[in-house]
């Protein structure tokens, strides 16, 4: 906040968020912004439909129907970084301008594909668009003020499981009768949506703060201010990064967030500033500790998510017996596939709930810390043999534990890093999380296969723990806090 001295002649960003609240300006953002979320869980649950469809048209085998997940999680794990370089260097704009256009474009392509080896390399670069789509969050934080800053957070993360919950039923609707190529064309229509708008969408004023262009980010937040009936604050919109070192940012919820190591006057913050001093930043002092720790978070975070789908699949349909999992994945014409992703899609609406009521009072690092504790203690019991009705409960609450947790850990990440550098924070942060992704599927189901229930469940426990108590660890809370 400005000074008391400085109040009458200048004002910071926040100042004027605050000041303005949240009203039908932000309510636009949130509803274009999560139309990209929506196409995000659009193209990552059609592979749990398309894989077995396309198994049984070109007759590929069960190992190369994993490698169209495979690949398009190793395009994210690239897009991820590429998106947050883009967004920091070039725009927020520039950024989802990004992945909508490619995620879009070859999306479609997809659904064109004459042979397995076009329908890879095309899920591939739809990856990378894929990636990126975390620009889209950074962007609509950063015109919200910190009062409910985590809770209107948590509620555009609603839009994912909503965007789950639609595919499910579009598949439902166009699987059996058009085939995967229509669902493949009509699931890429979202970023086709975001493409229509893109010219109404503003630049964030933070970002062009911090590239020295405050009449820019000025004329931004008079219309915001015009859009929800209120007025900025008196005098100039300023920028003055400050910095703060971790062990006194917790005595302080009105202090500045991060250090900008390489802040100096207003004409080296408007002169480029490289990907190469962006992903320095994450090294400075003030960032070594948390780049770390959010690193370990998003890799446990991923593990356990596509842990606890995994078990589902394997626990909850009543037989549990012995076998292989590839005898699951490889009968895809059960309607029980849809109604199966359908219900598991629910569970995540609890656990978004209980992240807004929580994220905003108790803080970040208590919300994400217990909420991990507890998606362990309701995965413990899957040790041993359970009635088929307690197992299915149990994955449920864990479901919901895990997503909340995931839905603070995307508000709590972007609050840690300035303008300058949010989206490369992020975007690697997200991308590392991306091993996990796709190293549960070989440890659970690995384990799954060889008759080692009790191992599985452990060594997720065990993610589960450590991941908590590293939330002890960070030297931030972000809970009402400012941002660059």
């Amino acid at each position: 906040m400005a000074s008391e001295g400085e109040a009458a002649t200048h004002y910071t960003t926040d100042d004027a968020l605050t000041r303005v609240g949240f009203g039908r300006f932000q309510a636009l953002l949130l509803a274009y912004s999560g139309v990209g979320w929506v196409a995000e869980a659009f193209e990552i649950m059609l592979l749990s439909f398309v894989g077995p469809a396309v198994e049984a048209e070109w007759g590929v085998s069960g190992a190369e129907q994993g490698l169209i997940s495979s690949v398009v999680f190793a395009g994210m794990l690239i897009g991820s970084i590429a998106g947050g370089l883009i967004a920091d260097r070039c725009g927020r704009r520039t950024g989802f301008l990004f992945t909508a256009v490619v995620t879009g474009i070859f999306g479609l392509l997809s659904a064109f594909s004459p042979n397995f080896a076009s329908l890879l390399a095309l899920r591939f670069v739809a990856g990378l668009g894929l990636g990126a789509g975390h620009v889209l969050s950074t962007w609509f934080i950063e015109f919200v003020p910190a009062a409910k800053r985590g809770t209107w957070m948590v509620v555009f993360h609603c839009c994912w499981t909503v965007g789950t919950i639609l595919e499910a039923l579009l598949a439902w609707a166009v699987m059996p009768g058009l085939g995967w190529r229509w669902l493949l064309a009509l699931s890429s229509a979202p970023c086709f949506v975001l493409l229509i708008f893109f010219p109404l969408t503003p630049e964030s004023p933070r970002y062009l703060c911090s590239r020295g262009r405050t009449m820019d980010a000025t004329v931004i937040l008079e219309r915001i201010a015009r859009m929800n009936r209120g007025t900025l604050p008196p005098g100039i919109l300023i920028y003055t990064p400050e910095k703060h070192v971790d062990n006194n940012l917790g005595t302080s919820e009105t202090a500045l967030l991060i250090a900008e190591d390489n802040a100096g006057t207003e004409d080296d913050t408007s002169s480029k500033t490289s990907g190469i001093v962006a992903f320095q930043a994450l090294w400075s002092y003030d960032l070594l500790q948390s780049t770390f720790l959010l690193w370990f978070l998003y890799l446990a975070n991923y593990f356990a998510y596509y842990g606890v789908i995994l078990l589902t699949s394997e626990l909850s349909n009543g037989k549990r017996r012995c076998t292989s999992a590839r005898t699951h994945l490889m009968q895809p014409n059960s309607i029980n596939l849809y109604r199966d992703v359908l219900l598991t899609s629910l569970a995540e609406f609890p656990g978004l709930l209980l992240a807004a009521l929580l994220v905003d009072r108790i803080g970040r690092k208590t919300s994400m810390g217990g909420m991990l504790f507890m998606c362990g203690a309701f995965l413990a019991p899957l040790s041993v043999q359970l009635g088929e009705g307690l197992v299915t409960t149990l994955l449920f609450c864990a479901r919901t534990c895990i997503m909340g947790s995931f839905a603070v850990l995307y508000v709590y990440t972007p609050e840690l890093y300035s303008a300058s550098t949010r989206n490369t924070g992020v975007g690697i942060t997200s991308s590392l999380g991306r091993i996990g992704s796709i190293v549960s599927p070989l440890v659970t189901l690995g384990l799954l296969e060889s008759c080692h229930q009790k191992e599985a469940v452990f060594v997720m426990d065990l993610v589960l723990f450590l991941a908590g108590a590293t939330c002890a660890f960070f030297p931030r809370e972000t809970k009402g806090c400012q941002i660059q």
